[in-house]
């Protein structure tokens, strides 16, 4: 690890800890040559298939653009951030679980209409509304109706 004061790589660890559900490690190191203190965070590198857009475009998995959309569908809704990452952490574990090396984007967007229709109605036919183009409001109608159904049973 190279000193982000002096550039040497010669360093000593002081103190390591696991952080964010064991999932990160942070440790405290100090410079064998200046004797300046700096932290470092080691997490896993997962390896994430590439998504096939509906164009058929492959890209890098990202899970921010998970995220900002989940956000986007659940804004002004009394859904908190931390319900939101949690959730983004399951679609992403369900992604890695399906251990393929490329996965169509439908499957990611399905896998968020799942875990948006549990926690919030409303936000599920938000997203559902963007996700599956809804060409006129007769097929937005349906979806809203198709949700009373389901509360019904």
């Amino acid at each position: 690890m190279k000193c982000p004061f002096c550039g040497s790589d010669e360093d000593k660890v002081i103190d390591s800890r696991a952080i964010k559900d064991l999932a990160e490690i942070r440790r405290r190191r100090e410079c064998i040559t200046c004797g300046r203190r700096f932290t470092t965070y080691e997490r896993i590198e997962e390896v994430m298939p590439q998504v096939i857009k509906k164009n058929d475009v492959r890209e890098p998995f990202d899970r921010s653009k998970i995220r900002r959309s989940i956000e986007i569908a659940c804004r002004k809704r009394s859904i908190s951030q931390e319900q939101i990452e949690q959730m983004v952490k399951e679609i992403e574990r369900t992604v890695q679980e399906l251990d393929r090396r490329e996965i169509s984007s439908q499957v990611i967007g399905e896998q968020v209409m799942k875990h948006l229709r549990k926690m919030d109605k409303v936000a599920y036919v938000r997203f559902a509304s963007v996700y599956r183009e809804f060409k006129d409001v007769d097929e937005f109608i349906d979806q809203v109706q198709e949700l009373g159904k389901d509360a019904r049973k």
